[in-house]
């Protein structure tokens, strides 16, 4: 259901209906977003909050996607690259650079990404299966790809990038750094 369609329903109706209504199985709100002139998209409910870009705390022994880690109201959150992660060439931070902070797997992540692009409703018999691209991409990365207009907006499996030695491996740097704070 478009926003536009929700925003019509009578006040009877928004009062009685279910409170994720417009997420029915045959829709989710995705938030979308550019990497490398290419469409992205999380599951907005994964969504805690957008940040500009501000300098991080780089921690020793992590791995290459994750730039650092950041303060966010007491709680150490690391921000991986997206860029890095899927191994694409790096730009210079401009003011349109933003992190996209997730919550998933009972964690908290940031994801700098080139710029926001807007939230939208996608059907879910729209989503086509990722590619197989053989050993060179983690396909499990992707939980689909899915027309916007004239875009093809790549749906990202944000539990499955969460996953991983490497990211255990951050946890216990973290783990180790507010231990030697304490």
């Amino acid at each position: 259901m478009s926003t536009t369609a929700s925003t019509n329903q009578s006040t009877t109706e928004s009062l009685t209906a279910p409170l994720d209504e417009h997420q029915s199985d045959k829709s989710k709100q995705y938030l979308t977003f550019d990497v490398a002139n290419e469409l992205y998209g999380v599951e907005i409910l994964k969504v805690q909050e957008i940040r500009g870009w501000s300098a991080v705390t780089q921690m020793p022994n992590a791995p290459d996607f994750i730039r650092g880690v950041m303060n966010l109201r007491g709680s150490v959150v690391p921000i991986m690259d997206i860029r890095r992660r899927f191994n694409m060439p790096e730009i210079d931070f401009t003011p349109q650079t933003v992190v996209i902070v997730v919550n998933v797997q009972n964690r908290t992540i940031g994801m700098i990404v080139d710029k926001v692009s807007d939230v939208v409703d996608i059907e879910q018999s729209d989503v086509r299966e990722a590619p197989d691209f053989g050993s060179a991409i983690d396909s499990s990365f992707l939980e689909g790809l899915s027309p916007h207009g004239e875009d093809m907006v790549i749906l990202l499996n944000v539990d499955e990038m969460m996953k991983g030695s490497d990211l255990i491996k951050v946890d216990d740097i973290i783990q180790n750094q507010e231990v030697e704070e304490l």
